[in-house]
């Protein structure tokens, strides 16, 4: 088991996100929440997968001096959509502008996790396809009122009102786009 396996280890999970939080309990591991500011800029060169592996990292280069039996875990989620980034929104209208932008499309979640270590850094990345039916507007002033979801990338939580009325496909782990692809940091957190 996981938790065996770490039992003598520090695990900093680098993430304010609640739902990441949620999801990194069900592993049934100790762990303690840190979260370092930092700017999240990346060069505008980069693409899908290559912005969160970049992010992540980032917000693990954070964390400077690690003990031998510290582990860092940091992440990063964007939404991929018509080839650009679609973050998290600044705020009501912005919010409503995404789900209009998503409304009726397939999109990418992309999420990548960075694991550092005394000795290592390690980055990867889970995608997942998700469908929505085209939404009214009705729908989607329903859903930015009372949801407020506005410290989500692309401005909607599957696990909620929306997703439960909107997506009409998943393809890939449905975990990884709440923000976290479980099954993958498992594997490689049993890897150490």
């Amino acid at each position: 088991m996981l938790s065996e396996k770490l039992k003598n280890k520090n695990i900093i999970l680098a993430s304010g996100s609640p739902r990441r939080q949620e999801l990194f309990k069900a592993l049934e591991l100790d762990f303690s929440i840190q979260v370092k500011a930092i700017d999240e800029i990346y060069p505008t060169t980069l693409n899908a997968a290559e912005i969160t592996d970049y992010l992540a990292e980032l917000k693990a280069a954070a964390f400077t001096e690690l003990a031998k039996n510290d582990i860092v875990i940091t992440s990063d989620t964007i939404v991929w959509l018509d080839n650009k980034a679609i973050e998290k929104p600044t705020n009501k209208q912005h919010a409503i502008e995404m789900l209009q932008e998503l409304s009726g499309k397939c999109h990418e979640v992309i999420t990548s996790i960075c694991i550092k270590t005394f000795t290592s850094n390690k980055v990867f990345h889970d995608v997942t396809k998700v469908c929505f039916k085209p939404l009214s507007m009705e729908e989607i002033n329903h859903y930015v009122e009372n949801y407020k979801p506005f410290d989500k990338a692309g401005a909607y939580g599957i696990q909620e009102w929306i997703g439960f009325i909107g997506v009409t496909k998943i393809e890939g782990s449905y975990f990884n786009v709440m923000g976290m692809p479980v099954h993958k940091l498992y594997e490689e957190l049993m890897k150490l």
